[in-house]
């Protein structure tokens, strides 16, 4: 029997609120860091698909945007993903923070899966309550919204239950080929995995008001040896923001907070494509551009 008839996949759609730990969970399934991670909401904007190949399995994951209320086009949009996602989902994680209340976005969520869906249950943070006993009646809530192929309390932050999860997603996989090369961890473009960077980077150091208005392009990449020989990449970035008011905060005095941005941002692009890399970045407004259907798709979130 050849190779082929012996491999196995697994598609996984991670759905949840946001802020719930899907793309942590993402990065440490993958072992890689594709997804953009905050404690900002509404972080993750478009589907992110994430590969792991073990041996003969292909496991591939979907992350998708947290579930929250449509304040705008681009949250509609958001909302959509997450719903066309859940449509046409194989099987379904359906992860949750167990140090909050179930929102109403959980209870519409659980009430979208169909009888006989495949879903499994991840209740993350659970290092964030120490009474068991709370715990056990937080389980036991989220429990009764579907009948859940199984229920696995979780920590993305130590580590504690991912294996566990890993090995619910193996129970799921069936006979097939691998949709991508084994050696494969994700089906972002380069370019958009430079922008999610330097966004994530904007999101941490910024206050509340501007990082959901925060837009980024790859403008040009370009690799080139240095006098001495060293190889190093050329990257420029546009950073878009919805107000002038909210440029001068990005900008910082004296240019400080882009600075800060762009040398955080540079430091993991370089850790990531393991190259030296020279980063600049620039700052443009686009007034209300997450209710421009046009600006929407220009930056790939429609």
């Amino acid at each position: 029997m050849d190779k082929e008839t012996n491999t196995k996949n697994a598609f996984i759609t991670i759905v949840g609120r946001a802020n719930a730990g899907k793309s942590s969970l993402l990065n440490a399934l993958v072992g890689e860091k594709i997804a953009a991670v905050s404690s900002k909401p509404q972080t993750t904007r478009t589907k992110i698909t994430g590969v792991l190949t073990k041996g003969e399995t292909q496991f591939v994951f979907i992350d998708t945007p947290g579930m929250h209320k449509a304040v705008n086009k681009l949250s509609e949009h958001m909302l959509k993903t997450v719903s066309d996602s859940v449509a046409d989902a194989d099987n379904i994680l359906m992860m949750c923070d167990c140090t909050k209340k179930i929102s109403q976005s959980e209870l519409d969520l659980a009430k979208s899966f169909r009888k006989g869906d495949r879903v499994i249950l991840a209740l993350n943070k659970t290092d964030l309550i120490n009474d068991k006993n709370e715990l056990i009646e937080k389980l036991a809530q989220y429990s009764a919204l579907y009948d859940f192929d199984e229920v696995i309390p979780l920590s993305v932050l130590t580590g504690e239950g991912v294996d566990t999860v890993m090995q619910a997603f193996e129970k799921l996989a069936v006979q097939g080929p691998h949709f991508f090369p084994d050696d494969k961890f994700t089906d972002q473009p380069e370019k958009v995995l430079m922008a999610e960077m330097i966004r994530e980077k904007a999101l941490v150091n910024l206050n509340e008001e501007v990082p959901h208005g925060i837009a980024v392009t790859i403008e040009s990449v370009n690799e080139r040896d240095t006098k001495d020989g060293e190889a190093i990449m050329d990257v420029t970035a546009t950073i878009f923001c919805e107000k002038e008011s909210h440029k001068g905060i990005l900008i910082g005095k004296g240019g400080s907070m882009l600075r800060k941005i762009g040398s955080e941002a540079r430091q993991e692009l370089e850790d990531f494509f393991m190259i030296k890399v020279n980063l600049q970045c620039w700052v443009k407004v686009k007034e209300g551009w997450r209710n421009r259907e046009g600006m929407i798709k220009n930056f790939g979130l429609d």
